[in-house]
């Protein structure tokens, strides 16, 4: 399994910083980055003057927010608001510093868009214009391909159930989590279709929050504050044939194609893993990542969930430990890349994982990224 692969364990996250969720309409998302990169430089205990690299999601420009942190910056980026783009963004660090452009890089995501109105869906928005069989939210189009998945797998919605329900579980050892009451079975099949076969506990929240995130190199880690999180491995697999429409094969082909590389790359097992941060704008995307990535076969994602294996009390992967996009805030990766920090860190409580030494982040799109964090 051993590889050379040059980036394994050069870079570091070493300062994490996060604002409330919730509604906020006093402030935007400028304020919300700003704030989470303030707590995140302070922890770390690194320099504003040191920071010369800058990435920011879903910020609109990446020049007046280094105007408002006062950063003379080497290297900047603003990368698209897609979710996917949390873990690109990371790896877009990690580059720049192996190449030389930065040493230093703020990673940067603010999101006020429950304060915006904002709905994932509707026929002039962006799902609307491109989707000529009526397609007009990613929640439709994740029910079709779960549809599809019962069909051919004989899965069903009592796969789902008890992804929301641990998630929900996990959010109430969180205490910054937006939902903070437990969903029972009764709950969740008394819930309403928004898209059938999903309900409305199948769906992430929308929530205004920021995340900010410091990396640097392992070199320079070493005199910081925090103990560094090794950013061991990652892996990316693009794949937009038929993109235009639900994907028959769950993401399967590019998630094996990334399993295949990321612990390769960080030279770690998969029996090795602590736990899982898994994207869930949905509960099925969870049953797809699973399967691709091979915690289980494809078609036994469904049994696999039933039997607790995300679950922080006796699962042996607990996933989304602080409720994830379904019960924490839906923060489209970037909290999930700092819940990995933080768990690497054993600073999480009472949702701490068991002697957690990695943690694994993946995102199932079309564009599927994966990494491996070690402690």
């Amino acid at each position: 399994m051993m590889s050379d692969w040059s980036l394994r364990d050069k870079n570091c996250i070493v300062g994490v910083g996060t604002t409330e969720w919730g509604v906020f309409p006093e402030t935007d998302c400028y304020e919300m980055g700003l704030r989470a990169l303030q707590t995140a430089v302070s922890e770390c205990g690194i320099k504003w003057s040191e920071i010369d690299g800058l990435i920011v999601n879903r910020i609109p420009s990446y020049e007046r927010l280094a105007e408002m942190a006062n950063l003379n910056l080497r290297y900047c980026i603003t990368t698209p608001g897609e979710g996917r783009y949390a873990g690109i963004s990371l790896m877009l660090a990690c580059q720049a510093i192996a190449s030389g452009d930065a040493e230093v890089v703020a990673l940067v995501y603010g999101n006020d868009g429950k304060s915006a109105g904002v709905k994932y869906g509707g026929a002039t928005g962006p799902w609307g214009p491109w989707l000529p069989w009526g397609f007009t939210s990613p929640g439709a189009i994740h029910a079709m391909m779960f549809k599809r998945h019962m069909y051919e797998f004989g899965t069903s919605s009592e796969d789902l159930a008890p992804i929301a329900m641990t998630f929900r579980d996990h959010a109430l050892r969180c205490p910054g989590a937006v939902m903070n009451k437990p969903i029972t079975s009764e709950d969740y099949w008394n819930s309403r279709f928004i898209c059938e076969p999903l309900r409305l506990y199948d769906y992430c929240l929308i929530n205004d929050g920021g995340v900010a995130l410091i990396v640097t190199s392992a070199e320079r880690a070493r005199d910081l504050i925090k103990p560094p999180t090794y950013i061991s491995g990652y892996a990316r697999s693009d794949n937009f044939d038929g993109s235009a429409f639900p994907k028959t094969d769950y993401w399967y082909p590019i998630l094996q194609e990334v399993a295949g590389k990321v612990y390769q790359r960080a030279n770690i097992d998969q029996d090795a893993v602590s736990g899982l941060m898994i994207y869930d704008n949905f509960t099925p995307t969870v049953l797809f990542s699973l399967e691709g990535l091979g915690f289980c076969k494809q078609g036994e994602g469904g049994e696999f969930i039933r039997e607790g294996n995300l679950a922080l009390d006796g699962g042996r992967w607990p996933t989304n430990t602080t409720g994830g996009h379904l019960s924490e805030s839906y923060m489209q990766g970037w909290g999930l890349l700092a819940e990995a920090v933080r768990q690497c860190r054993r600073e999480c409580g009472d949702r701490q994982i068991s002697d957690c030494e990695v943690v694994q982040y993946v995102c199932a799109t079309n564009l599927s990224v994966s990494f491996l964090f070690r402690r």
